[in-house]
């Protein structure tokens, strides 16, 4: 069993149907609601594949971020784009079936970004806990 190093908590509650308030664990963190698309939802915000996108997506440019600063290489600008598919399993259920994330890092000083494609990634712990069993591929580019 791996060592643990932090815990922390959410709070989840049902507002209506399918829409649910998300309390986080520090009071500075705005409470966010998630809801299901159509039919099931009334689409009023986000569904729960969307935030994993977005957490995908935020770890692996500021784990981008991090590598160049520590190159000496200060990014400014760096976005993400998140590309989800969602799939049928052999049970007919929904899952993510696989997760493609251009990171995008414009201006950047291309040597040290260059320095950081081999390893950013493994400093991703959203990225790398969700590969466990999504297939998450990630591209950078200088733009």
């Amino acid at each position: 069993m791996s060592e643990v190093v932090q815990k922390f908590a959410i709070a989840v509650e049902q507002l209506d149907q399918y829409e649910f308030r998300v309390r986080f664990d520090k009071p500075q963190h705005a409470a966010i609601t998630l809801d299901e698309p159509a039919p099931l939802g009334r689409d009023a915000a986000p569904n729960a594949a969307r935030v994993l996108a977005a957490a995908v997506g935020n770890c692996l440019a500021a784990s981008l971020v991090f590598c160049a600063k520590k190159k000496g290489a200060a990014l400014t600008g760096v976005r993400s784009d998140v590309e989800v598919e969602i799939v049928r399993n052999e049970h007919k259920r929904l899952r993510i079936g696989k997760i493609h994330v251009t990171v995008h890092a414009p201006g950047a000083d291309g040597a040290a970004v260059q320095a950081c494609i081999p390893s950013f990634e493994e400093f991703c712990i959203v990225t790398q806990s969700v590969r466990a069993g999504i297939s998450v591929d990630v591209d950078v580019a200088l733009d």
